[in-house]
């Protein structure tokens, strides 16, 4: 643990999560939880079915209003931003969505395109010249005239990517990125999101439960849990895999049941969070 403070305590804080709850009427579901993401890095956001993770992710990127608490992106809060605030703060991040979510009637590069015509003034050229140089980026130079429906599931995936990055944004919310490929094209998936991390200092905030991507990628992840609707562990996925005591992260990271490990399933928080 103190290892960690060490290593970030001098880093830039580029999202602040700080006292969010988040529920649906009167169902919460995420219960005041307070974390911090580092400009530069690899953040994900793991846990089970039920846990939270794509709610939170849609409060990150302003799509729900927190039902407590803040979400500060860059300093501003995303949650109550409007107008001009809330168009620049849109801008500063880019989201890939698990399918995908292109446009079928339109080809990659105007899908690509789409947040250019929608965000800026830039002329048709300067747009069409972004676009391809954003679909090289992630490998899909000479795909920029198929329709979505001619692509395979990693090359979506990486069609999605450029649209997301196509603003030049700062931070990058993927959801699910590795969902529904192989494992050879999610490794290449991994480590496509490895080097625009390390050419383009993007920092990266993902929702997925793929351990192999968790290892991969990962510089530090959050833990959701569905019983306590708080984060039960954080620090680096190796350290809480062979460190944690906490069962229902043992389950996760070993993917063990309750029998293998000897335990009724129990979801007690660890006093330091699971961290290094």
């Amino acid at each position: 643990m103190a290892e960690t403070q060490e290593k970030t305590k001098n880093l830039e804080k580029i999202i602040n999560v700080v006292d969010f709850t988040a529920a649906y009427g009167e169902t919460v579901v995420i219960d005041n939880i307070t974390f911090d993401v580092y400009r530069g890095e690899k953040f994900i956001i793991l846990g089970g079915s039920g846990c939270g993770k794509t709610t939170l992710l849609k409060h990150m990127i302003g799509l729900f209003r927190p039902a407590k608490g803040r979400i500060l992106i860059q300093g501003q809060d995303i949650g109550s931003a409007y107008g001009v605030q809330r168009i620049e703060i849109l801008k500063s991040i880019g989201v890939a969505y698990q399918l995908g979510a292109l446009f079928g009637s339109m080809t990659v590069i105007e899908n690509v395109m789409l947040p250019l015509e929608e965000y800026t003034d830039l002329s048709n050229e300067t747009m069409d010249l972004v676009a391809r140089m954003k679909l090289n980026l992630v490998g899909l130079t000479g795909s920029e005239n198929k329709m979505p429906a001619e692509l395979s599931g990693g090359m979506i995936k990486r069609a999605a990517l450029a649209r997301a990055m196509s603003l030049d944004p700062d931070i990058l919310f993927l959801d699910e990125p590795s969902a529904g490929l192989d494992p050879i094209t999610s490794a290449e998936l991994d480590q496509l999101i490895n080097q625009l991390s390390k050419s383009l200092g993007i920092t990266f905030v993902i929702v997925t439960h793929e351990l192999n991507s968790i290892y991969n990628i990962a510089d530090r992840v959050i833990m959701l849990d569905k019983s306590t609707k708080g984060i039960i562990a954080q620090g680096r996925p190796e350290y809480l895999r062979d460190n944690s005591t906490i069962p229902v992260v043992q389950k996760f990271f070993m993917r063990k049941t309750d029998e293998e490990l000897g335990t009724g399933g129990s979801t007690k928080h660890d006093p330091a969070g699971g961290r290094e």
